[in-house]
């Protein structure tokens, strides 16, 4: 099944909701753990058990484990495994971007099927033009794997490139979605190419919406985004997004029971879509 696919039938079974592994310092402390390679370990370790097989999507994000050195990446790489099969999708949050081989290299690293870190999905920048994506799509065809590419980000920084008008008279944002249309043409029941916007940005065409895939939302619960911004954003293609939170439930931390409940409140929560 392509991960259009499986996307969808984990959406069925779970609800829409992604809950994101977050190891950031405050939350190892939080949670009674050391700053350390062994805080680590146990905060993830505890994130699988919580999460795998009780939500749709789990994303872990890769600078938090990278900052740990090869024995941070070896529990990245163990985390993803730990996750496969077990009914939830991984997206590893590594936001990849480059050209040429370099960027073969990356897909391989991460949509091969037989890779150490194989994921279900990544998020990559397509900065260095869509074009350069190519290998990082091809890759997922050949491995029945989901890409998300950045598009909307909330962060302050980004309004003024990604609201910037090129040639064709649309927004960067707004091309990179009718690509990923063009990319999604045809996919039933969606495509495996999706887009990432920010549960909070305001300057999105809703008519670019329609990308006939996911579209990961960062940025609910804790971070300000609601349902009712949910609502506002993406009225006409709810049944696509994914909301993705993390400090919102990792906060309930380390209780596996406890994290299982948060992750399930938010879930409730998107019912009222």
């Amino acid at each position: 099944m392509s991960f259009g696919s499986r996307a969808q039938v984990a959406m069925q079974a779970y609800g829409p909701l992604c809950v994101g592994i977050d190891p950031h310092p405050h939350l190892l402390e939080e949670w009674g753990l050391e700053d350390s390679v062994e805080g680590l370990d146990r905060f993830a370790a505890t994130c699988v058990e919580a999460f795998a097989g009780k939500v749709a999507f789990v994303k872990p994000q890769s600078a938090f484990f990278e900052r740990f050195g090869a024995r941070g990446v070896a529990i990245l790489e163990r985390t993803l495994q730990d996750l496969r099969h077990t009914g939830s999708l991984t997206i590893l949050d590594v936001k990849r971007g480059d050209i040429g081989s370099t960027t073969e290299a990356y897909a391989d690293a991460y949509l091969d099927d037989d890779a150490p870190m194989a994921a279900d999905a990544i998020t990559v920048s397509p900065y260095l033009g869509f074009g350069s994506l190519t290998p990082f799509f091809a890759a997922a065809e050949k491995n029945d794997a989901g890409v998300f590419v950045l598009a909307f980000t909330s962060n302050p920084e980004a309004i003024r490139l990604q609201t910037a008008t090129t040639s064709s008279g649309m927004t960067v944002g707004d091309q990179t979605l009718a690509q990923l249309a063009l990319a999604n043409e045809g996919a039933e029941p969606m495509g495996s190419f999706g887009a990432v916007i920010g549960a909070r940005v305001a300057h999105v065409d809703a008519r670019r919406l329609d990308i006939n895939g996911p579209i990961l939302v960062p940025g609910f619960g804790a971070q300000g985004g609601t349902v009712e911004h949910l609502r506002e954003l993406f009225g006409s293609v709810l049944d696509s997004i994914i909301p993705s939170t993390s400090r919102e439930v990792l906060a309930k931390g380390p209780d596996v029971i406890a994290l299982r409940a948060a992750a399930a409140a938010a879930n409730d929560s998107l019912s009222l879509l």
